[in-house]
């Protein structure tokens, strides 16, 4: 209700520029440290031997499975790599189509036995078998179980030395960290926007300290707007897997009093929440003019926000 009372509150630049020279020195709030990182990672190739290695694992689950000797569920919560799924023996719960990758989505969806389990599905997360319980219209329910193939320590070693010589590029003014990231990195959440990483809190691209990835706070922390880090592993958190990369500083900003040039969206928010509670408090005001509320006498000493409530006959 609140939302859509305040959906038209939209202040101008000139608005957000006369409340920022209207506030009190003491008013303005202090803004911590942020930077802003760009990212060029990928991950370390995986050789086929032992990819096949997990192939074979999951074809030993199916023929379990379908032979009657284990239940999938408790190779689920043994095996898969799944944690939270695992817990529950590998279900997911009802799903519509668009809630899951397309390659999983694609098999999962065609499935109609219950009693089988499908084929082995890749996807970006690892290898899957899934086993339908339940359609519902346009929604399943199934169970999965997810195997990963480890990466060797020899892997990871070739592409930090792969990173490292495209870092060597990058510095000697060879190559632009924007282009290495088009020609190199398998980041897909930030390949598009030059490597430059989207806090998923504010959905901006600042981030305090805290909010970013430990390895990566630890490789920037020392770092001066534009240098470089040296190449590092880290742990992709929404594949659970490690991946090699480098991440360059776009830009620091100490801890700092709030200023239009560098935190225009923070004021512009808090311009914005100002206005809105202004408009809440009027309209409620006017709301009590025209509406009956009836008060349980035990509630009608209480300090209300809004006096004006309780009225006498």
């Amino acid at each position: 209700m609140q939302q859509k009372l305040t959906a038209d509150i939209k202040p101008t630049p000139a608005d957000i520029r006369r409340y920022y020279n209207s506030l009190p020195a003491d008013s303005i709030p202090m803004m911590p440290a942020q930077v802003e990182v760009q990212i060029l990672s990928f991950e370390p190739p995986v050789p086929t031997e032992e990819t096949e290695r997990v192939k074979q694992r999951l074809r030993e689950f199916t023929e379990r499975v379908q032979s009657g000797s284990a239940d999938f569920s408790m190779l689920a919560r043994l095996y898969s790599e799944d944690t939270e799924s695992a817990k529950r023996g590998g279900e997911l719960g009802f799903v519509g189509k668009g809630q899951l990758v397309s390659e999983f989505a694609d098999v999962a969806f065609n499935l109609n036995d219950p009693k089988r389990v499908s084929r082995i599905v890749q996807t970006e997360y690892g290898y899957h078998i899934i086993q339908l319980i339940e359609k519902k219209g346009e929604r399943i329910n199934c169970r999965h179980i997810l195997l990963r193939p480890r990466v060797s320590a020899t892997e990871k070693v070739k592409a930090i030395e792969r990173l490292d010589s495209i870092r060597n590029l990058i510095v000697n003014d060879s190559l632009q960290f924007e282009q290495a990231v088009i020609q190199y990195s398998q980041d897909k959440n930030t390949v598009m926007s030059a490597g430059l990483m989207i806090n998923p809190n504010t959905g901006s691209s600042r981030f305090e300290y805290q909010e970013l990835a430990p390895e990566i706070a630890k490789q920037i922390y020392t770092l001066k707007e534009g240098d470089v880090s040296q190449p590092f592993v880290m742990m992709d958190q929404t594949k659970n897997r490690e991946v090699c990369a480098i991440v360059r500083v776009n830009k620091k900003t100490d801890v700092h009093k709030a200023n239009l040039s560098d935190d225009f969206q923070t004021i512009k928010a808090m311009l914005e929440q100002k206005l809105s509670a202004d408009f809440l408090h009027d309209w409620i005001l006017k709301k009590q003019q025209t509406t009956f509320v009836q008060i349980d006498p035990e509630w009608q000493g209480c300090d209300f926000e809004f006096p004006g409530w309780i009225h006498e006959n």
